[in-house]
């Protein structure tokens, strides 16, 4: 008899264990009563790169208080999650899924915000070892540039407007360097009709960058060597207009004869 009630004990015991292991499972931080301090535990843990146990916090606010301004701020912080890890696709699925969620939430630039930046993040580097970031795959230049100047027109008040002008300047750069490239490319071929519309297409793309002067005076070399003098001499006219009160303007229009 005292064997069978041992035997139950016993029982008992481990079904209470699986049931409190159910509950939580194993691995799980040990979570706080309220939402704000499991939001604290989250961030502490996502500083110090704990992503698993960041996400398991901010999980654990979205599931547990939905209908508290908590679990928006939870969902955020999983796209941040993923952000931190370089995972910029997801991050950027989650960031989208915020903005769409809550269209007017006081953050809703901030998540705006990182969808440009997990492009900016994603933009090809100039590490020495590497072909210089010119030559490579532009694609996600692209998007950074489209994406800074979709926040910049959508949050002009937002605090991260000033790093977003920079970010989106730079990127503008890197496209306008990356026409320049494939320009001299065509140039040392001769292939001068390909020239041209390189360098027509990042003038009109891409105004404003230091590279302005050297791609006027290729757009010109190459109109000559076109045999399109009209087309050569507006070029010239560009540089006096886009450039005035400079060097080059002054080489423009000593060329022009006058």
């Amino acid at each position: 008899m005292r064997l069978t009630a041992s035997c139950l004990t016993a029982f008992l015991l481990l079904s209470t264990g699986c049931a409190s292991l159910s509950e939580r499972q194993a691995g799980d931080p040990d979570y706080a009563a309220q939402a704000d301090e499991n939001l604290r535990l989250g961030a502490e843990a996502l500083e110090g790169r704990d992503f698993f146990k960041a996400e398991r916090y901010f999980e654990f606010v979205k599931t547990k208080f939905p209908y508290l301004e908590a679990s928006k701020t939870a969902e955020l912080r999983l796209a941040d999650v993923d952000f931190a890890q370089d995972r910029f696709p997801e991050a950027r699925e989650k960031y989208n899924a915020f903005i769409k969620a809550f269209p007017t939430h006081p953050q809703v630039d901030y998540a705006a915000y990182r969808i440009a930046l997990s492009h900016v993040e994603d933009m090809p580097s100039d590490f020495f070892l590497l072909p210089p970031s010119e030559e490579k795959d532009q694609t996600e230049v692209q998007s950074a540039m489209r994406a800074l100047n979709d926040f910049l027109r959508q949050y002009p008040e937002s605090q991260y407007v000033p790093q977003a002008r920079v970010q989106a300047d730079d990127a503008k750069r890197r496209l306008a360097e990356h026409e320049l490239y494939v320009a001299a490319f065509y140039r040392k071929r001769e292939r001068w009709r390909a020239v041209a519309q390189r360098l027509e297409g990042m003038l009109k793309r891409y105004p404003g960058t230091q590279y302005e002067e050297s791609a006027l005076f290729s757009l010109h070399e190459a109109y000559v060597k076109l045999k399109e003098p009209t087309r050569a001499q507006e070029t010239l006219r560009q540089v006096i207009q886009r450039l005035p009160g400079t060097p080059a303007a002054e080489r423009a229009q000593r060329m022009l004869g006058s």
